[in-house]
């Protein structure tokens, strides 16, 4: 399996709270919903549909798959279904078997050695969605091999951001560019050396 993280983003990185006033306030982030605020854009909804259509599930950081659980299956939404149906594999080491959501996987102890495993799987894509630290401690070790970024035209100044100071020097290759009606660019990224 291929890892890709599909994420929204702002022009200064920030990738902290897309969703939701309430989403993560850590560190007194107060711009919650910066993505949400935009309105919905067809066309990242489109280019997300299609990628998470042939997807092989989820993987997630503690955060995420709890703030996730929390928040859609109190919801009357399609996505509801889609994403308890949908194997999560969870990466933690303060979370414990049995976990509450279905479908749900618990890689702990060295995770990127279990995040590697798990790439010899067959299978389509594992799409990461949020989980910024999960990220930051694959993408250094080379074991994310995409980026789809809604890159939204906005500055936000602070938030927790994609890539943390530290991180690099890595080069990627521009695989994919669209931009929207509402300025957002959908682009896809990989690894120089992927």
């Amino acid at each position: 399996m291929r890892i890709v993280v599909i994420s929204h983003i702002t022009l200064d990185g920030v990738m902290q709270g897309p969703g939701r006033a309430d989403e993560d306030t850590r560190e007194g982030f107060t711009q919650g919903g910066w993505a949400a605020e935009r309105g919905g854009d067809e066309a990242v909804g489109r280019a997300w549909g299609r990628r998470l259509a042939a997807s092989s599930g989820y993987l997630l950081g503690r955060r995420t798959y709890q703030d996730v659980l929390g928040h859609w299956n109190t919801q009357d939404s399609p996505f509801r279904d889609a994403l308890n149906n949908a194997p999560k594999y969870i990466a933690s080491n303060t979370l414990a078997e049995p976990l509450p959501w279905p479908n749900s996987t618990l890689l702990s102890g060295d995770i990127p050695a279990a995040v590697a495993e798990l790439k010899k799987t067959p299978g389509d894509d594992l799409h990461i969605m949020g989980s910024g630290a999960l990220i930051r401690s694959l993408s250094p070790l080379g074991l994310i091999d995409e980026y789809l970024l809604s890159v939204h035209p906005l500055v936000l100044g602070t938030g927790r951001r994609l890539f943390a100071d530290g991180f690099g020097p890595v080069a990627f290759r521009l695989t994919d560019a669209t931009p929207t009606d509402t300025g957002i660019l959908i682009a896809t990224y990989r690894p120089l050396d992927g």
